[in-house]
């Protein structure tokens, strides 16, 4: 007979190995997907199956966001993600701004970077999200 601490035991551990093989995927909250909205625009993100930690923290199965705006491909994946208007770092582990953009068509997207912003492998990423700025 298999005694009860055990089973807890082997419970709780497979529990743990079920998480941390979750898919990890980051998502916009909001806006959604072909929304008008004004600006300045607030963006929430999430992120599932990983934590989010500061730039510079090393910690296994974590990273912070990176907001991509507007861009035709993606950075490289195997060097840190360039830092300017279009790549914006949230390396307080923020999970939400309010950016200004201009009227018109705009697209974002969100790609968690590790402690020194690198993208994971595979990347872990959202779906891209159009959006219309208009006045």
């Amino acid at each position: 007979m298999t005694h009860p601490l055990r089973t807890l035991a082997a419970t709780f551990f497979l529990g743990l190995f079920a998480l941390s093989a979750q898919a990890q995927n980051a998502y916009i909250i909001s806006p959604a997907d072909g929304e008008t909205v004004t600006s300045p625009v607030t963006i929430k993100f999430g992120l599932q199956g990983a934590g989010v930690a500061p730039a510079g923290v090393e910690r296994e199965g974590t990273g912070h966001h990176h907001l991509l705006i507007d861009l035709d491909k993606l950075p490289a994946l195997d060097k840190p993600i360039p830092a300017d208007d279009q790549h914006v770092h949230f390396g307080g582990g923020q999970t939400e701004t309010t950016v200004e953009l201009e009227p018109g068509k705009h697209t974002l997207q969100l790609l968690l970077g590790d402690h020194m912003h690198r993208p994971h492998t595979p990347p872990v990423m959202s779906k891209k999200v159009t959006i219309t700025v208009e006045e």
